[in-house]
């Protein structure tokens, strides 16, 4: 019988171009990295803590090889409610508009502290591919199951809601005992001693007479600005502009007969129900 020879031949076939990633974008060597940063209020204390996080923020995504800065987003304000925090509404713009591929924040209280809005724009973020690392809990929201998200935004939510239950039960407690705290930055016609009492400001204080004087003799709002912007007296903040409010929260202002009503207002919760 002859002997018959088979020969396979292999032919292989090198893909030029660049694989793509599941949204279409070509592939990065990097990721774009992007760091949030929040404190509550602008005292210097806290203005000094926001300088710190920037700067550690900035120092450890340049030593990452693997990422590339995109921002630093900060704010000055409460993480109750979007309003005032203009700079995580850019964060969150950026990241719809496909700028950034991870966030880091200090600690998810840093984020926000209402659970459901949490939960909710962290697993929208998800959809998007964006991770979130939260230092201070050591969570990678791309590895991290949804239960274990969902309780640490409960634990935020919760620690809010007792600090706010504290800081009422303090203040109630300087109240009966006489203490009242106020802005009195702006409040024209006194300022503070040493001692945090009240002391008046004469300079101020003639023009609080004025203005109270002004009222009785039958002027408006209106005629009051008029005549303080004619005389070129300025406003407790430096400002040659009154506004017609300013002037009717001075004449209704109970403080400048000596007394102080506190808790015109209500809150029910610490979520601002």
């Amino acid at each position: 019988m002859q002997n018959v020879a088979y020969f396979v031949i292999l032919v292989l076939v090198i893909d030029m171009k660049p694989r793509l990633q599941p949204n279409n974008a070509p592939q990065r060597r990097y990721k774009r990295v992007a760091a949030y940063c929040r404190v509550s209020t602008d005292s210097s204390a806290q203005r000094a803590s926001l300088e710190q996080q920037i700067r550690a923020y900035e120092m450890m995504i340049a030593l990452n090889p693997t990422w590339k800065l995109v921002g630093i987003y900060t704010d000055i304000a409460s993480g109750l409610r979007l309003q005032h925090r203009e700079g995580y509404k850019r964060l969150l713009c950026d990241c719809k508009k496909g700028k950034i591929d991870m966030i880091v924040v200090k600690s998810m209280s840093r984020l926000g502290r209402d659970a459901l809005e949490l939960i909710r724009q962290i697993r929208e973020w998800k959809s998007l591919s964006i991770t979130l690392y939260f230092e201070t809990e050591r969570v990678n929201t791309m590895t991290a199951d949804n239960l274990t998200v969902d309780i640490l935004a409960a634990m935020v939510q919760s620690e809010s809601e007792a600090r706010s239950v504290a800081i009422k039960f303090g203040i109630q407690q300087n109240m009966r005992n006489g203490k009242v705290k106020f802005n009195h930055k702006q409040f024209l016609g006194y300022t503070k001693d040493a001692n945090d009492q009240l002391v008046i400001v004469p300079k101020e204080a003639e023009v609080v007479r004025k203005i109270f004087e002004l009222y009785l003799q039958g002027y408006g709002c209106r005629k009051i600005k008029r005549w303080l912007k004619e005389n070129g007296i300025k406003t407790v903040t430096g400002k040659s502009e009154w506004s017609t409010s300013t002037i009717d929260r001075m004449l209704s202002n109970e403080k400048y007969m000596g007394d102080v009503l506190m808790q015109k207002t209500f809150t029910l919760d610490a979520l601002g129900g």
